[in-house]
């Protein structure tokens, strides 16, 4: 069921949401090569502590046996890694790299969800090209994300403009509903049908995240029971808000 939330809990999701936005700010100010993951990731949860949040996605359990619970603050994600990788004293960021940093604030009873991709240093025109189109995706759906609209209509505007940039969208993963819960109500693939698909309220709150790939669209899952890869071995990259249906246009609350 997809919650509507009250104007007191839309105020504790901006909370949530503005510590997120935070730690992106000191993290691009300061991510560098020779810092390992396990840096960046003991970096973000000082500065979500520092504000009076602690991180949501540790210890986080996914719920299929066999599989640990998630061990870090945050999910960095380097290269070719899709999503949920996990942060390492042995993994060391390079010149070069793209970083995919997924981060989730639990404040107040509520999250705040978001995804960037950093660009490391000087990286190649494709790799650059692929976080550009990753980002402007999201912008692309977000055109829909009004009363009147569908679910659908912002999946498919995601889904066409990375199609029509000649990469392809991750399909087994999605975005979704946020609140209390991390993952709420309702799905939203990067990709589906115009005109399908619950219709927008003002006070649904969305993470809405493009995960792009720039080769074909097969993944695997490393042994760690996490780590999301590119089959082929392309660059992939990740961008997310999350966003308050409102009476007009959306708000970005994962944003300073």
């Amino acid at each position: 069921m997809v919650t509507i939330k009250s104007k007191r809990e839309i105020q504790l999701m901006r909370e949530a949401c503005r510590v997120v936005a935070v730690v992106y700010k000191e993290l691009g100010e300061k991510i560098k090569p020779g810092m390992t993951t396990w840096e960046v990731d003991q970096l973000a949860e000082k500065i979500m502590r520092r504000e009076g949040a602690i991180p949501a996605e540790k210890g986080f359990d996914s719920g299929i046996r066999g599989v640990p619970p998630f061990p870090a603050s945050i999910c960095i994600s380097i290269n070719d890694e899709v999503i949920h990788g996990i942060p390492s004293k042995h993994k060391v960021i390079k010149e070069g790299d793209i970083v995919s940093v997924d981060t989730v604030a639990l404040k107040n009873g509520f999250n705040g969800d978001a995804a960037r991709t950093f660009l490391i240093g000087k990286v190649s025109k494709e790799a650059q090209r692929l976080v550009e189109v990753t980002k402007q995706a999201f912008f692309e759906g977000i055109k829909y994300a009004k009363p009147g609209y569908r679910i659908g209509d912002v999946c498919h505007a995601i889904g066409e403009y990375v199609r029509s940039q000649g990469y392809s969208v991750v399909r087994e993963f999605q975005g979704h509903g946020i609140g209390r819960e991390m993952h709420e109500d309702p799905g939203i693939p990067n990709y589906g049908k115009a005109g399908k698909g619950i219709r927008l309220e003002p006070g649904m709150t969305l993470a809405i995240e493009p995960m792009v790939i720039q080769g074909k669209p097969n993944i695997l899952e490393l042994d760690d029971g996490w780590t999301i890869i590119t089959e082929d071995g392309s660059l992939a990259a990740h961008y997310e808000n999350t966003i308050l249906i409102t009476e007009k246009e959306p708000e970005i609350l994962t944003m300073l």
